[in-house]
């Protein structure tokens, strides 16, 4: 089984027991989070919402607070002498999904 969910402006394909990264949901390790975007979800049928699945939601417990790999923003003009080296950590949240319901 199987579920669709969005948040943080992405979408992501879970099971059970699955651990995925996503955008900072301002939760401490633990805590319980409940997904009610479910887009579709599939028990054997597939289901699929419009634009969401009536009473499905997906139950997850955050693991984990953290900030991703740095990536490196670098800025360059030919011929004028300027370059800007900047670096970006995106923020995240661990959560592992504890249960499917449709």
């Amino acid at each position: 089984m199987y579920a669709i969910i969005a948040t943080g402006g992405k979408q992501y394909r879970v099971e059970e027991g699955d651990i995925i990264q996503v955008e900072k949901l301002g939760l401490e390790e633990g805590e319980k989070v409940s997904f009610k975007e479910v887009l579709a979800v599939n028990d054997g049928s597939l289901k699929i919402g419009k634009p969401f699945v009536e009473g499905a939601e997906v139950a997850a417990e955050v693991v984990k607070n953290g900030r991703g790999k740095k990536v490196i923003v670098y800025k360059y003009k030919r011929k004028s002498g300027y370059h800007k080296k900047n670096g970006h950590r995106q923020a995240f949240t661990a959560v592992k999904i504890e249960a499917i319901r449709a």
